[in-house]
């Protein structure tokens, strides 16, 4: 079965890519997505079944290199079966979409084999992610990782007439590579200090990695510290954490579906997914951990403001997953890893649903995109703005305070907000995130306020002509408004529990909680370790085996997260009223304030309306002295030098030795005879200065 899920996205990549000729576009767009759905329907039987197996399934003898032992395996425990139900299931989701959304699109009638390509692509990049997954070491993957790159940069590029297109899909590549070199640095120094890739046998070495150090660079580093920064770095690339965000929001130039599959629920989870996987070696790095933390806060603050002011709707639903990605490294960060998968799993069907939804409202406009020519649509595309409405409750956060009834974000990012409060006793991390879910709550309304209500703005004929989607678009978008009204509730003591007892995800654990718990049972990961709260003592901690997940033994971040004062608790609800307030009053009641505000804040707006210039920051660092260089090379090596000196032989020297050479040709025996006498004489006078003929 575990097979089955994995290559069954493959197969469909390949007689989409490769066999549509035989078969027909249309039929190649039904393989790919019927194998899809296979793969999701085998995903949630493997996540309700959930006895795993001890050992990896071995697929096949991988690589043989000297001490380089290692197999292609499928790793199945809690924290795969997890990413495998999001992954197949919003891909899934996504190919009925696409049939939809890309039929009338303008470059599949330029050409044959642009359905079955899309369709290829979109199968290429679930077996990718797939492969990352399930994999039971470094090496693979770091080649799903890799694969994702490859599959994102063909998605977001697509439309490769678009010079904007081709340009994001460079950005994207060039971005992560940047993240994938320090990724690969970690696995270098991890198998250089274990012998190995295997996360068993790493699991295994951690306690002894954190007594010794490693040069690097300049200096000596704690090991465990150095090691999971270096993979860290990866993740932040691929999630698109602070430094290195800026491909995400430019990856939009890609198919709605593209947005809906890359950027909602899988390859920007990518990171999260590794932090989780890697937890008993980040339970060896504070420091390491401590970064994280800080980043992810301080990412979801950035991201939130840069959303305030965002035109695109694309755009603004694009920094929204920039700033989600920020919570979950938060909770990863503090330790409580269950609460960082809650919140991915969560996110993944409201994220999905509003890219769907905001496709379909892109759809029914024409491919228009810019809010500022929508308004009044709620009557024109009923369905759609009530998926919207469905996802906006769900990501601002919206439930009944002090119970766990709410719709998903409200109880996934309530666990994130009270373990951060728990985990930095109430520091930076947790002012930042209420001050993002303020901001969250704000954006996103303001994104329904604009889009829905109001009168309509732009071209009134693209308004008048405007219509609901078709059923086969509609369908995932009412799968997916399940997952973001129940999901929080269905499984929330699954990953978060309660302060009386820990509950993993398939059963109740027979342990209780107290007050030194660890990061709980109920987490996703599959291996069982104990260790100190971000311990350095490897003593504290014991060797990760195949028990329960992320069960320590000393830290109570858990447990002090479900002991939060009640302030704590509802201060994300707070912040979403506040922001449902200031977004009613500016875009409904007094729609004059914010034209307004920008002029008077014209500053602040212009920071905020171009991302607070890191692209232009980046640019005047790194890419004009790049092309500086380049010029320099090329004007003065390439065209001076290189082709001065060919073209100096060429035109000169040359020549002159060919006119000379020229000259000696006349034709007359006289000349040719002095040349005989002159040729003899030189050789005599070698000869006679050497001592003579021997």
């Amino acid at each position: 079965m575990e097979t089955t899920i994995l290559f069954a996205p493959l197969v469909g990549a390949l007689i989409g890519g490769f066999g549509w000729k035989l078969i027909g576009e249309t039929a190649a767009q039904w393989i790919t997505t019927g194998l899809l759905f296979l793969a999701a329907f085998l995903s949630w039987i493997v996540f309700f079944r959930g006895n795993f197996p001890d050992d990896p399934i071995v697929i096949l003898k991988w690589i043989e290199s000297g001490t380089l032992s290692t197999d292609w395996s499928i790793r199945m425990d809690r924290l795969t079966a997890i990413m495998l139900i999001v992954i197949t299931t919003v891909s899934a989701l996504v190919h009925l979409y696409s049939f939809g959304y890309m039929a009338h699109d303008e470059h599949f009638s330029e050409g044959q084999n642009y359905k079955a390509r899309f369709f290829a692509y979109l199968s290429f990049f679930t077996f990718a992610m797939l492969m990352l997954v399930t994999s039971d070491n470094l090496v693979q993957m770091f080649f799903g990782w890799e694969g994702v790159g490859v599959a994102s940069y063909l998605l977001i590029g697509f439309y490769y007439k678009k010079p904007s297109a081709g340009a994001a899909a460079i950005k994207a590549f060039v971005v992560n590579r940047v993240g994938d070199f320090g990724f690969a640095l970690g696995i270098f120094a991890l198998y250089m200090m274990t012998d190995s890739v295997d996360f068993d046998d790493i699991f295994a070495e951690i306690p002894h990695i954190a007594e010794q150090n490693l040069h690097f660079l300049w200096k000596d580093w704690s090991a465990t510290n150095l090691i999971a920064m270096l993979l860290f770095i990866g993740a932040m690339g691929k999630s698109a954490q602070l430094i290195l965000h800026t491909w995400l929001p430019d990856a939009m130039e890609g198919p709605t579906p593209v947005s809906a599959l890359i950027h909602a629920a899988t390859m920007v989870t990518a990171g999260v997914f590794l932090v989780c996987r890697m937890s008993p070696l980040m339970e060896y790095a504070p420091e390491t951990t401590a970064f994280i933390v800080f980043l992810g806060a301080t990412t979801a603050f950035f991201a939130a403001t840069v959303g305030l002011v965002q035109n695109d709707i694309k755009r603004v639903i694009a920094y929204s997953t920039c700033s989600q990605l920020g919570y979950m490294f938060v909770a990863a960060g503090v330790g409580v890893y269950s609460v960082a998968m809650f919140h991915l799993l969560t996110h993944a069907f409201f994220k999905a649903m509003l890219f769907l939804g905001a496709g379909s409202v892109i759809h029914a406009m024409h491919h228009e995109q810019d809010m500022r020519n929508y308004g009044g649509l709620r009557k024109k595309i009923p369905y759609t703005f009530w998926a919207m409405m469905i996802g906006t409750l769900a990501i601002t956060g919206v439930g009944i305070p002090l119970t766990h009834i709410g719709f998903a974000g409200f109880l996934s990012k309530d666990a994130v907000i009270e373990s951060a409060f728990a985990g930095t006793s109430g520091g930076y991390a947790f002012w930042m995130l209420v001050i993002a879910a303020f901001m969250t709550s704000f954006y996103s309304w303001r994104l329904m306020f604009m889009t829905f209500y109001g009168k309509p703005r732009g071209d009134k004929h693209t308004h008048d002509h405007a219509h609901e989607s078709p059923m086969v678009m509609l369908i995932p978008l009412g799968v997916l408004g399940l997952g973001a009204v129940f999901s929080g509730m269905l499984w929330y003591n699954s990953f978060f529990g309660d302060h009386h007892k820990v509950e993993t995800f398939f059963g109740i654990a027979d342990a209780e909680m107290h007050s030194d718990a660890g990061h709980g049972e109920a987490d996703a990961h599959g291996d069982d370790h104990a260790t100190d709260d971000h311990a350095t003592d490897a003593e504290h901690a014991s060797v990760p085996g195949k028990g329960a997940i992320f069960m320590a033994d000393d830290n109570h971040v858990m447990d002090d997260a479900h002991h939060t004062p009640t302030w704590v608790k509802v201060s994300p609800f707070i912040a979403m009223i506040l922001g449902f307030g200031l977004a009613f009053l500016m875009y409904i009641r007094r729609p004059d304030l914010p034209g307004k505000l920008a002029t008077q804040q014209a500053p602040l707006y212009r920071f905020l309306l171009n991302k607070w210039y890191f692209d232009e920051l980046y640019d005047l660092i790194f890419v004009r002295p790049a092309m500086a260089i380049g010029r320099f090379f090329w004007k003065r090596g390439d065209t001076q030098l290189i082709d001065g000196g060919i073209n100096g032989l060429t035109m000169g020297i040359i020549p002159f030795f060919t006119r000379l050479a020229g000259r000696a040709q006349s034709g007359y025996v006289f000349t040719y005879a002095l040349g005989m006498v002159i040729g003899i004489t030189v050789l005599l006078t070698i000869v006679s200065m050497s001592g003579g003929a021997h």
